[in-house]
């Protein structure tokens, strides 16, 4: 399984596992034990490099202070053997749930005192709360048992930037996040978010060789692994970022510190305080040696996701440095106090991003006052809107704002991003192309229509500093104007094909082969066929022909990349490089969106990066290796994961059998269509069936179906009724054919997927990357390839609605009233019936305009 996979399967396990357990508790508990089996196994690589044997593990126990001192020394703790998850493994039914508390309690006395700040009470969590796993100790050591099983998958030894264990660990969070409901706020911001905070940031860093970031609110740490991801991509050597964080929430601290060290970010990089940020700021120290270890917090970057509008304690705020200068946030409100102290701890070149509910630019009051002064202090550089209902746990709209400690210009960029969105869900969800959009756009300070627009300070002030983003940027979408002349006379309006501007300066003759003026103001369509004219004009021939040029090549450079250079390839750098190659091929292109591609890429490169993470891994066999499909079936009210066949572990089956076994797939499906076939044509004699047919025997009323067996009875009866013998007949035939179908359709299918195997393993390298080409590089260029007839299909259908829109003038509509006023009459008259009936329907034929008198 590549880690998408293997990351749903332990969240669909574990999820069926909490049972009643909160999904913002659970997560603690499954998040604790991968954790501890990381730093057991973290023990056990560390001690076999340095000469053990599997066999003398079980000689590194507390009696020995040499290996006791010398473990500490070079990782930070100590865990003895028989505390090893890998030992817990080995017990099997004598597993006991004794045997965490007592290694959990174990741990915590052995941390070193050079990395208490790291590992001290990081279990706590865990212990405190393994009693609610279940009633009894029995009960207890099942639940514990089940889940160390269970994340016993998880690989430990990621080779890569964002290796499995990190991705499923996110994976896991963001889904107990999505089921956590208000509480998910308080320990995950979504992964999209993070992204496009840390992709800011990382431009404005990306030419620094070591940097410090910093966040304030830190909950599970996703924001600031992001932005160390995001910055090492522009950064040649390991080791050179500080990641300093601060939680209140004891079990929310836990996960930060959990997330840094498995990430592999070294212990002395990892800066870490569980405390309240507005009451106990840095600087830092530690109280046996205050003076020593004293430590003034300025960073490169700073980047929160702060509780919304939460109370606190504005007493005595006037002089603390962090506020002094701007002023102090209401009670009610600490979204200003959380930025003013972000602002404060970055350096004079650096850079911060925080997300705040909407409210705070446009609130007056003490928030109104510290917006004049942030302003015209000149630290905002960037609002950027959030589309609603982005984050778990509330709907309300929020902004991510953009501060810099020095800038030279004063104005503000503000981008209104609301409108770019995938529905997932509940909630709304950042695409590829809408962080890439965004991060463009800050990048180049650009003003696009209905999305960003750079506003000077002296706008601002004349609006008394209300930063509301529809006021400087109208992102609302046209709404739909009729015009009166051409709704009663037909045509269309001049003004309404002028509004497609952009097509016509691309398609000239397109406009004057569409349509023929019928006054000065309105015209008409010169066709009936629409698609027809669009797709054979020859400017229209001659804009694909260019996209298709301008695409030449690129297969190639796509190959010579990621398939010839996969074992050495940065995947990281990579994206950037065929990304940014991808936007210089397409940008010259007029009403070519380079961002849509960019979509169309970044969905393929999902794909690829996890199989490029697996190669450079496991090596570049491991394309020829194919893995038992495991599924999860219930049976006698217990799932039970088994084999249901087999699949490639990188190289997928369907290709295979597509350029090596076309024949024997199409065999496959003729006789599975065929199957498909008859069904609806049992279905088709079922409905035939009449109410007296329905009666008999060998018709199931319940489940609308025959019985075989008796159907063979009645076909035996010579009373039959020719009509329904016939239909018994062709039903008798059809179940006959269907059973020989399947049993061919099995066979085939068995000879079909044990012959993709064989040729799988036998691949030649060289046929092992024609087949990457067919997975990864294929299906990419024909997305891309439909790009510009996306663009095509789209006008046609515009032009369509043109047509229908005043196809039908209020003149016919006239007439048709009309027309159908003089048939209801003519009928009445055909109508008798008794006095007062007829004196009823004359006074209708009135009401209709007909005549009343004979």
């Amino acid at each position: 399984m590549n880690k998408q996979q293997l990351a749903t399967k332990i969240w669909e396990s574990a999820n069926k596992m909490r049972s009643k357990i909160e999904a913002s508790e659970y997560k603690d508990y499954i998040l604790g034990f991968i954790f501890y089996k990381f730093l057991s196994e973290r023990e056990e690589n560390f001690l076999k490099k340095d000469g053990y044997e599997e066999e003398d593990l079980n000689t590194v126990t507390e009696d020995d202070q040499d290996v006791v001192d010398y473990l500490q020394t070079r990782i930070g703790y100590f865990i003895s053997y028989d505390n090893l998850f890998s030992t817990w493994l080995k017990m099997g039914s004598d597993f006991d749930v004794s045997n965490v508390t007592d290694a959990l309690s174990a741990f915590s006395r052995l941390i070193s005192d050079n990395y208490k700040r790291v590992f001290d009470g990081i279990f706590q969590t865990l212990e405190s709360g393994i009693s609610k796993l279940g009633s009894s100790s029995k009960e207890q050591s099942k639940a514990v048992r089940d889940l160390i099983y269970l994340i016993n998958n998880i690989p430990m030894d990621g080779q890569q930037d964002y290796d499995v264990l990190g991705f499923i660990y996110e994976y896991l969070i963001s889904n107990f996040a999505a089921n956590a409901g208000k509480k998910a706020g308080e320990f995950y911001t979504p992964h999209e978010v993070s992204l496009l905070m840390s992709e800011i940031i990382a431009e404005h860093l990306k030419d620094r060789k070591e940097i410090k970031i910093y966040d304030p609110c830190s909950g599970s740490g996703s924001l600031l692994i992001n932005i160390g991801k995001s910055v090492s991509k522009y950064l040649d050597g390991q080791n050179n970022i500080k990641y300093y964080a601060q939680e209140l929430k004891q079990n929310t601290y836990n996960l930060t510190r959990m997330n840094l060290v498995m990430r592999g970010i070294l212990p002395d990089n990892i800066k870490v305080r569980n405390g309240d940020t507005l009451e106990e700021d840095w600087p830092d120290f530690e109280d046996s040696d205050p003076v020593g270890t004293y430590e003034p917090l300025y960073v490169d970057a700073v980047t929160s996701n702060p509780p919304y509008s939460q109370n606190w304690d504005p007493s005595d705020k006037e002089n603390d440095p962090r506020y002094a200068d701007y002023g102090v946030a209401p009670k009610g409100k600490a979204d200003y106090a959380f930025l003013l102290h972000d602002l404060y701890h970055i350096k004079s070149d650096g850079i911060m991003t925080i997300v705040l509910p909407h409210g705070v630019l446009f609130r007056g009051g003490e928030e109104g006052d510290i917006r004049r002064n942030l302003i015209e202090k000149n630290k905002i550089d960037a609002i950027i809107g959030l589309p609603s209902n982005i984050f778990f746990g509330t709907g309300i709209p929020t902004i991510i704002m953009v501060l810099k400690q020095k800038r030279e210009n004063t104005d503000v960029l503000i981008i209104d991003a609301s409108k770019g969105f995938v529905k997932e869900g509940k909630n709304n969800k950042l695409r590829a192309c809408d962080i890439k959009r965004i991060t463009d756009t800050i990048k180049n300070r650009t003003t696009i229509d209905k999305f960003s627009r750079v506003v000077s300070r002296d706008e601002i002030r004349s609006n008394d500093y209300n930063l509301n983003i529809p006021r400087y940027v109208d992102s609302s979408e046209k709404s739909e104007s009729w015009d009166i002349y051409a709704s009663m006379f037909g045509g269309i309006p001049n003004s309404e094909i002028n509004e497609l501007k952009e097509i016509w300066k691309v398609f000239p003759s397109l406009k004057n082969q569409l349509f023929k003026a019928s006054n000065e103001q309105y015209s008409s369509f010169n066709t009936n066929n629409l698609k027809e004219l669009v797709n054979n004009n020859l400017e229209v021939k001659e804009f694909i022909n260019k996209y298709n040029q301008s695409l030449s090549g690129f297969d190639t450079t796509l190959k010579e990349m990621l398939i010839d250079n996969a074992n050495n390839l940065n995947i990281a750098q990579a994206s950037t490089i065929i990304s940014d190659e991808l936007f210089n091929r397409l940008k010259p292109l007029a009403l070519i969106d380079p961002y849509e591609a960019y979509q169309d890429f970044d969905n393929q490169w999902i794909e690829i990066s996890t199989d490029l993470e697996m190669i450079q891994t496991e090596g570049f066999d491991c394309t020829k290796v194919v893995d038992p499909k495991m599924v999860i079936k219930k049976k006698n009210n217990k799932e039970d994961e088994v084999q249901d066949g087999l699949l490639g572990h990188i190289i997928p089956f369907d290709i295979v059998q597509e350029n090596y076994l076309k024949e024997d797939k199409q065999s496959l499906l003729s006789k599975q269509n065929r199957v498909s076939e008859i069904e609806s044509s049992i279905e088709e004699i079922l409905e035939s069936l009449s109410e007296d047919e329905k009666q008999n025997d060998y018709y199931d009323e319940e489940k609308n179906k025959f019985d075989d067996k008796l159907v063979k009875v009645a076909l035996k009866n010579l009373d039959l009724e020719s009509e329904t013998k016939n239909k018994l007949k062709s039903y008798q035939s059809l179940v006959n054919e269907k059973k020989t179908l399947n049993k061919e359709i099995k066979k085939e299918s068995e000879s079909l997927e044990i012959n993709s195997k064989e040729i799988i393993e036998n691949l030649s390298d060289d046929e092992v990357n024609y087949m990457l080409v067919k997975k990864w590089i294929d299906p990419l260029m024909d997305l891309l390839q439909k790009i510009p007839m996306n663009i095509l299909n789209e006008l046609i259908k515009t032009l369509e609605n043109l047509s229908k829109k005043y196809e039908v003038t209020f003149e016919d509509i006239e007439n048709d009233i009309n027309q159908t006023e003089k048939e209801l009459i003519s009928m009445i008259d055909d109508l008798v019936g008794n006095e007062f009936d007829m004196l009823g329907l004359q006074e209708l034929k009135s009401l209709l305009g007909g005549n009343t008198h004979e």
